[in-house]
């Protein structure tokens, strides 16, 4: 399931889903138009996290490191959008600090996004620079169970993964 499902939609999984793992990348809903398509996106999204929530709770996982249920939240850092990212770890961290974030540092251009200036803003993979500021924003914001990519922490100590 993904942030953008209806929670009409939602509810009708009640009881049927053990995790829910929504990619959630825009809590703009001007940039979520304009690169994803997706009108309207943010109000979506916090409804559809919130009932998602509801349903299964914070991420549990077994002895083994396995998870069992609940929900785990994957947000993309984007370029040139550290407070967008900023804005969906601190609504996470208002669902509940215990939410298990995967924050994901893979975006890479392809296609129109690297060659028309358009997209001008978004045709460049994000930076370490940009990866810390998200990351050490989700732990003021009171996230601690993160998954980081550890390759844009490599040089700076502290950065572990808190899962």
């Amino acid at each position: 399931m993904g942030s953008y499902e209806r929670v009409e939609i939602l509810e009708r999984l009640d009881g049927i889903a053990d995790i829910y793992m929504p990619d959630v990348k825009w809590p703009d809903d001007a940039a979520a138009a304009t690169y994803s398509k997706a009108p309207e996106y943010w109000e979506n999204v916090t409804d559809s996290l919130r009932e998602m929530h509801r349903q299964v709770g914070d991420l549990r996982m077994d002895d083994r490191g396995l998870a069992t249920g609940g929900l785990l939240v994957r947000h993309l850092v984007m370029p040139n959008h550290v407070e967008s990212a900023n804005g969906v770890m601190e609504y996470v961290a208002g669902l509940s600090e215990d939410t298990f974030v995967d924050v994901i540092a893979q975006y890479q251009p392809y296609s129109r996004a690297r060659s028309e200036e358009f997209y001008d803003e978004i045709d460049r993979g994000s930076t370490e620079e940009e990866y810390r500021e998200v990351v050490d924003h989700a732990r003021e914001a009171g996230l601690e169970r993160l998954s980081l990519d550890e390759s844009m922490l490599s040089s700076r100590s502290g950065f572990l993964d808190a899962s």
